[in-house]
């Protein structure tokens, strides 16, 4: 997987920014995707990561995606590139 671009944390949840490039009517362009993950270290102390959130990560997680969002805009207004939804 190629590194994010942006990777926003609280706590052990991370919202992480990926561009993937993708072509619509002979155009290439950059789509934005977020990634949400809880990190977490298992028996052996090994880092993992899961998409299963406990009810204490949840709020966590929306001030995760609320960044990533506000980041997504801010760079939208910079970019005039179609951003799709």
């Amino acid at each position: 997987m190629s590194k994010p671009e942006k990777v926003f944390k609280v706590g052990p949840v991370r919202a992480s920014i990926f561009q993937n490039p993708i072509e619509r009517n002979g155009k290439s362009f950059l789509l934005p995707k977020v990634v949400l993950e809880v990190r977490y270290k298992d028996t052996l102390g090994q880092w993992k990561g899961t998409n299963s959130l406990s009810l204490n990560d949840l709020p966590k997680a929306v001030l995760a995606l609320q960044s990533a969002y506000a980041y997504l805009l801010d760079q939208s207004k910079e970019s005039p590139e179609p951003q799709n939804t």
